[in-house]
């Protein structure tokens, strides 16, 4: 399955590789080759502890390596949908019965950060926010039951 990743996603995931690749990889070869030093691998903690991380960066590299070789990239900044919402857009919302406003870019599943105001495109709110136009109203099933938003703006900003 080919899944889109914006081209700033992409290259913090291939930054994330690289450091992953040149310096966390070798060190943690280092740490298991002077914890076998110590003798006994059986009883030995700092040996399993370091293969366990081992096993982590790998996974990470493979997931790593498998995303950017099957992803679509798509440069929001050449996006010219309007006010329509579609991947890579930023979109202001403002909660119907609050005020509150929000601010949400839409991006690919690996590259989402709530904290940075990044949404998966697989999200309950990218999926009521895809298709629609500024103006619009959208209703989410929250666990807390449904919320309204309203679209205020639609941005695409690289």
């Amino acid at each position: 399955m080919i899944a889109p990743l914006t081209t700033k996603g992409a290259q913090k995931l291939r930054e994330e590789l690289e450091n992953l690749k040149s310096v966390k990889r070798p060190a943690v070869i280092h740490a298991i080759a002077e914890a076998r030093a110590h003798g006994d691998l059986k009883e030995n903690a700092e040996y399993h502890a370091a293969r366990e991380q081992q096993g982590f960066i790998e996974g990470r590299i493979q997931q790593l390596e498998f995303t950017l070789s099957h992803s679509q990239l798509i440069d929001v900044a050449t996006l010219n949908a309007g006010t329509r919402v579609v991947f890579g857009a930023t979109v202001e919302l403002a909660e119907c019965e609050s005020g509150d406003e929000v601010t949400y870019q839409i991006v690919g599943d690996l590259e989402s950060d709530i904290k940075l105001g990044m949404i998966s495109i697989s999200s309950p709110i990218s999926r009521a926010l895809i298709g629609k136009h500024e103006g619009d109203t959208i209703t989410i099933e929250a666990p807390g039951g449904q919320r309204e938003y309203d679209i205020i703006a639609v941005r695409y900003v690289g």
